[in-house]
């Protein structure tokens, strides 16, 4: 089975030195490089074409979202993968309507990063289990709007 190659891009030096540690513990796994503003994750993404990208969703310079448009026209096999604090649906929604193929919440990251990485990575969408009900519902609201 090949090197499955991720790229995290995250502001915050602990969460991303800890993305890092978690990630690679998987076996088959590869942090290839790290990014510390949505331009950079931009940047990286074109040169390294990872087959996933975690992005934080606030980030300096080009939001996570702003940033996974611009990676989906640089590199568009690489998967895309939120990693943000907020947990309100209709963020998600937005994020998912941009091109993110998952879209994780923070608290729910020992839960179901490893599982969402997974998923993107194989071409599925994952959302945390938090909100996933609640941005089914938001589709459906937006769908008849």
């Amino acid at each position: 089975m090949a090197t499955l190659r991720i790229l995290i891009a995250e502001d915050n030096r602990a969460v991303r030195e800890g993305l890092r540690e978690f990630l690679e513990a998987q076996p088959e796994w590869q942090v290839v490089g790290e990014a510390v503003n949505g331009m950079e994750a931009v940047e990286k993404a074109r040169e390294l074409q990872p087959e996933v990208v975690i992005l934080d969703y606030s980030m300096p310079q080009l939001d996570g979202i702003s940033a996974a448009a611009r990676i989906r026209q640089a590199s568009p096999q690489t998967e895309l993968l939120v990693l943000t604090q907020h947990d309100a649906p209709y963020t998600a929604r937005r994020a998912l309507d941009a091109g993110v193929r998952g879209y994780v919440v923070k608290s729910d990251a020992d839960r179901d990063l490893l599982a969402a990485v997974e998923a993107v990575s194989r071409h599925k969408v994952f959302v945390s289990s938090s909100i996933a009900q609640d941005v089914s519902l938001e589709r459906g609201r937006s769908s008849n709007a």
